[in-house]
């Protein structure tokens, strides 16, 4: 049924997600769907939570900027493609007008930072970065700059973008940005 929706959604999109339609689609009753989510928000929140589960788990190169620029190249590769990167407009339309979904959207991007801080903390311990580093500021630095690009600029979203993206997170990081002493600037 996830799946289903996810497809309404990529075709339709938020606005015009209908339950009735992702029934149709999973080849169940309508009153499957609606019993277990009965909004389409509610749907949302469930097919962020298993998009949450079912991403790829972290790399672990060794390195700072090779950690970072896997991070910067997973989050590339899912925004460019034709499912994913529409599925991700979506939901965050759907974020926008809706607090449940903006509730399960914050939810899914807490757990993928989770995911990805421990690079950043182990960089520290190598004395790559600074004591303190904000280890969740420097995974959030990596991507912004990309999800600007699919949300606001249209810009390409390439590999060279990608890298830079970590690129610049991790010199910011090293110049000490992301530490408590620059966090009030």
């Amino acid at each position: 049924m996830l799946r289903a929706a996810g497809d309404a959604l990529v075709e339709h999109g938020f606005d015009r997600l209908d339950l009735a339609d992702v029934a149709r689609r999973a080849e169940v009753g309508k009153t499957t769907v609606y019993r277990r989510w009965g909004t389409a928000a509610a749907l949302v929140a469930d097919l962020l939570t298993d998009m949450a589960e079912q991403s790829l788990p972290r790399a672990d190169t060794g390195s700072l900027i090779g950690d970072l620029r896997a991070n910067a190249r997973l989050v590339q590769r899912t925004l460019v493609d034709s499912r994913q990167g529409a599925l991700f407009r979506a939901v965050i339309v759907a974020a926008t007008c809706d607090p449940r979904a903006a509730e399960a959207l914050h939810r899914f991007y807490a757990v993928r930072i989770a995911e990805w801080v421990p690079c950043v903390e182990q960089a520290v311990r190598r004395g790559e970065l600074p004591s303190g580093t904000d280890a969740a500021e420097v995974v959030r630095a990596v991507s912004a700059p990309l999800y600007y690009r699919l949300l606001v600029s249209g810009d390409p979203i390439d590999n060279a973008t990608a890298d830079r993206a970590a690129e610049a997170a991790a010199v910011a990081a090293r110049a000490g940005v992301y530490t408590p002493t620059n966090s009030s600037n």
